[in-house]
């Protein structure tokens, strides 16, 4: 009987480090699959960016986290069944919204922005000829009121049309001054300050149109300032007849032009008057379309 009992001690111990053995190379097979799966799921450019955790138990792999898109969570799973020693595949994955449109917005190009446009500038020395919308003159007139005009023909930049016939024109009477009876001079002084363009009102610069009357009848008319070439020539002023009026005529080099007049009038300049203005700065307008 002592021979049977002491015999059975080593068969005991014996079974016990087989089981503990067995439990040993399980896990260490389990911890291999896990990690062999996760490599593979790193290197594969269909899952590569996924959030994936692996792990193993007696062979079942059981896979977690968040995939990018269906396809992805497809090749996941068919890498842990294809897996050696692994026994099944349970996959807990979640496809994550919007991930696979996130990606495919990375991945687009990046949309060409369209050249801006180019601000429209009329120079310092174009000429500006415009309608009066009003009567004008040296003793109708005060100093420093305003008067409204058209403009008389368009105006090109860039090859193409800037200043519409017809926009509207801000200008001030800059001298108004009366001609004595028995002496002393009338003078007018006209200057343009504005343009409205497609809704806009912009402020501009020209010269100073100046129209003076002495001693006997004598008229005369210059333009003044900035330098540029132009003039302006009475023509046919008499005595504020529905024909009086003063033409735009501008040539090169013309500083001061004028005729010799009699008879003790006034300066007048009825309404639809044509003037010409040259600017003296440039004007800058915003590309069209804004």
């Amino acid at each position: 009987m002592r021979h049977q009992h002491n015999s059975a001690i080593p068969i005991v111990l014996l079974s016990v480090l087989m089981g503990f053995s067995v439990a040993c190379s399980k896990h260490s097979n389990d911890e291999t699959i896990s990690k062999d799966i996760q490599s593979k799921v790193s290197a594969d450019p269909e899952t590569k960016d996924s959030q994936v955790n692996v792990t193993a138990k007696d062979g079942k792999v059981t896979l977690t986290g968040n995939v990018s898109s269906p396809a992805a969570q497809q090749k996941l799973e068919q890498i842990a069944r294809e897996e050696p020693g692994a026994a099944g595949v349970d996959d807990q994955t979640v496809v994550q919204p919007g991930a696979q449109a996130m990606q495919a917005a990375q991945a687009a190009p990046a949309p060409v922005e369209a050249p801006k446009p180019e601000p429209i500038v009329i120079p310092a020395g174009t000429v500006l000829t415009v309608i009066t919308g009003q009567a004008l003159g040296s003793k109708a007139s005060t100093t420093g009121q305003a008067f409204i005009a058209t403009l008389a023909q368009p105006v090109g930049a860039g090859g193409r049309t800037a200043l519409p016939k017809g926009a509207t024109v801000s200008g001030t009477v800059v001298t108004a001054k009366a001609k004595g009876k028995i002496k002393g001079e009338g003078q007018l002084d006209l200057m343009l300050t504005s343009i409205s363009v497609r809704g806009h009102t912009y402020p501009i610069k020209t010269n100073l149109l100046s129209s003076t009357e002495k001693g006997k009848g004598k008229r005369t008319a210059a333009t003044t300032g900035g330098g540029a070439a132009g003039g302006a020539l009475i023509g046919g002023l008499a005595g504020g007849g529905k024909g009086a009026g003063i033409g735009a005529l501008v040539g090169a080099g013309a500083g001061l032009v004028g005729g010799a007049f009699t008879g003790n009038k006034q300066i007048e300049l009825p309404a639809e008057s044509a003037l010409s203005f040259t600017l003296t700065s440039s004007l800058t307008l915003p590309p069209r379309g804004e």
